[in-house]
């Protein structure tokens, strides 16, 4: 299914999803790998600890948010397309980011992690019909579809690559 079939456009995520191209979700999974996000990576390496403004996180911090918000996104998507119409509450991206090991990681371990993780991704969504993808469901009290959450899983990495190259690689 491709974007342009999620109905109603959600609220909020929908600045993610707009990112991606009108394309199949599978199209989408096999283009926006994060090999091809994130493919900068001496330049990532090369930021260091280097942050555009106080309080913000570094290129490793934005990488594990980028893999935490993932796992997060497809548990959501496994609970609606399986018809689990429990409503799901946001998470607080600020202590997730607080209570991780990211600094000490590289960027090749935190990639190597990342392309693990949509692999496992890619498989739960090739088991979802078109009738599990367009299921909708409660996520920190916005409607969203299986399918839309697909979408955000490949639109949110673009959102943050965007913002290193615009904020993080002018420092170098």
């Amino acid at each position: 299914m491709k974007r342009s079939e999620i109905v109603p456009m959600p609220p909020f995520f929908d600045r993610y999803i707009n990112l991606v191209e009108d394309i199949d979700l599978f199209d989408g999974f096999a283009k926006y790998t994060p090999e091809y996000v994130f493919a900068e990576t001496e330049k990532l390496d090369a930021l260091g600890e280097r942050v555009y403004a106080e309080g913000k996180w570094t290129v490793k911090d934005i990488l594990q948010h980028v893999i935490d918000n993932e796992r997060i996104m497809s548990y959501r998507a496994l609970r609606f397309s399986r018809n689990d119409k429990t409503q799901l509450p946001g998470y607080d991206e600020a202590i997730l980011a607080a209570n991780t090991v990211a600094g000490g990681r590289t960027i090749s371990d935190l990639l190597q992690e990342f392309s693990e993780l949509r692999q496992s991704t890619i498989t739960l969504f090739r088991n979802m019909d078109k009738t599990m993808l367009t299921r909708m469901g409660n996520a920190n009290q916005t409607e969203i579809s299986a399918l839309a959450l697909g979408f955000v899983i490949l639109g949110h990495p673009l959102h943050h690559m965007k913002v290193i190259r615009d904020r993080y690689f002018p420092l170098l």
